[in-house]
């Protein structure tokens, strides 16, 4: 590891741990989560340029947004559990149809930050091409989740999920492919 990432090493490790306590006394925990998987890309780019590119706190921004929405829909499922618990979380605190308007504002949020990060780096066409699929995925995916009907969360948090981050991945791979500095 290049030596400042291994100075950083400890601070990313006592986000990652802290978060899990969230919980316990936030009902802003997801924001939180979201910051500690945001950091990553910045993490990762300070581990391979050995310097931090202001850019990255776009990404930072991104990732925080683009996680805490997929928390928020997830918590829906666990309002009574939190309840019975004592513990703490948005739909608890504003109910199951203000947390999915809230999600869909922090989603909202990602492509708006993905349109940036694009254009701030100069990337050509399959960024933007993967930017429109994101946010096709991302309507579909808040379109199988109702406040009445939280059946579908499984298939939209998992499914949809995994197929956003496996076609972001090779529509920004192949710009990157692309990619003329």
């Amino acid at each position: 590891m290049n030596p400042l990432a291994l100075r950083l090493a400890p601070l990313a490790i006592a986000i990652l741990f802290f978060y899990s306590f969230t919980k316990r006394f936030t009902n802003w925990s997801h924001l939180f989560l979201g910051f500690a998987l945001g950091i990553s890309p910045a993490a990762a780019w300070i581990a391979i340029t050995g310097g931090l590119d202001l850019r990255m706190l776009d990404s930072l921004a991104l990732r925080s947004r683009c996680g805490r929405g997929f928390d928020v829909l997830y918590a829906c499922q666990d309002v009574d559990y939190d309840q019975q618990a004592g513990l703490f979380s948005i739909p608890k605190k504003f109910g199951i149809a203000n947390a999915l308007m809230m999600a869909r504002w922090m989603h909202l949020g990602v492509i708006a930050l993905l349109g940036w990060l694009a254009f701030s780096f100069g990337l050509p066409w399959p960024a933007w091409a993967g930017i429109a699929v994101v946010a096709s995925l991302l309507a579909y995916e808040h379109s199988l989740i109702k406040a009445n009907d939280l059946s579908k969360l499984d298939a939209a948090f998992f499914t949809v999920n995994g197929y956003i981050s496996m076609l972001f991945l090779l529509f920004w791979g192949a710009a990157a492919a692309v990619w003329r500095v």
